[in-house]
C-alpha cells in the first residue's frame, strides 16, 4: 500500500445520462429493499469464489488515509463454526437472561430472537469482520489507523450489498462482547472483532418479519437552493 500523494492514475469514470443514472438508482434501490436479514440457513454449498468477489468489493471501500483497517476471517470449518456458536450461545445467555435493559429486550421482542443461534453452525460462511487499530511497517513500526469504525462499517455495507446483489442472503450477529472470537480465529488483540456475518443461501420456505422501512421524508433532512 502506497500513501505517495505525488502518484496518480486517471480516474475511470464512465459519465452517463441522467436518465440512465435514475435508471441504475432506481434498479438498485429496489434490488436493496428486497433484502432481509435471514435466520433460517440451508447448509447448501456456497462457492467460494462468490465470497473472494464480494469481499473484493468490500476492500474496494473508502478509509481513513488509505490505510484499509479492516480484515475478514472466513469461517467454513464445521468444528470452527461450532467453536463460535458455543461461544456466541454462552454471552447471548448471560445478555438476554441479566445484561440486557428491559427496553432493549422489549425492543427485539417482535423479531423473535433468543441466545439460541443454529445459523452459525448451518450457514455455509461465517464472515467475522475485525477492526484494526494499528499496522506494522516493513520495519515492524506501529503505524496508526484513522476513523477504523467509520472505514469497517462503510467495508461491511458495501459487502452486505455485494453478497445480496450476488443472490446470497445475510445476517449481522453481534454477540456483546466479541472477544472471544481472537482466540478462535488466532487474530491479534489489537483487532477489535466487530461483527459476525452469516452467509449462505435461505432455507426453504423461510419466513422473515413483515417491516418496514421508514420514508424518504423519515430519514433525510434538505438544505439546498431551489431550482
Amino acid at each position: 500500500m502506497s500513501n505517495d500523494a505525488t502518484k496518480t492514475i486517471k480516474l475511470s469514470f464512465a459519465e452517463l445520462t441522467e436518465a440512465q443514472i435514475l435508471q441504475r438508482a432506481d434498479t438498485f434501490y429496489h434490488l436493496m429493499q428486497a433484502r432481509r436479514s435471514v435466520r433460517e440457513f440451508s447448509d447448501r454449498v456456497v462457492c467460494r469464489q462468490i465470497i473472494d468477489r464480494c469481499l473484493l468489493t468490500a476492500g474496494s471501500a473508502p478509509s481513513g488515509a488509505n490505510r484499509q483497517p479492516w480484515h475478514f476471517a472466513v469461517v467454513s470449518a464445521p468444528a470452527i463454526k461450532r467453536q463460535i456458536r458455543l461461544a456466541a450461545e454462552k454471552e447471548e445467555e448471560e445478555f438476554y437472561s441479566s445484561r440486557a435493559p428491559q427496553d432493549w429486550l422489549e425492543a427485539l421482542a417482535p423479531l423473535g430472537t433468543d441466545s439460541n443461534k443454529p445459523f452459525l453452525q448451518r450457514a455455509p460462511y461465517l464472515i467475522v469482520i475485525f477492526g484494526q487499530k494499528f499496522v506494522l511497517d516493513e520495519n515492524r513500526n506501529k503505524q496508526k489507523n484513522y476513523y477504523v469504525s467509520e472505514s469497517v462499517g462503510i467495508a461491511t455495507g458495501l459487502l452486505i450489498a455485494a453478497l445480496h446483489n450476488a443472490g446470497l442472503a445475510t445476517l449481522t450477529h453481534t454477540p456483546s462482547p466479541m472477544k472471544f472470537l481472537n482466540p478462535i480465529l488466532h487474530r491479534p488483540p489489537t483487532e477489535k472483532p466487530m461483527m459476525i456475518l452469516v452467509v449462505g443461501y435461505p432455507e426453504a420456505d423461510t419466513r422473515v418479519p413483515d417491516i418496514t422501512r421508514k420514508s424518504l421524508q423519515e430519514i433525510v433532512s434538505y438544505h439546498c437552493e431551489e431550482n
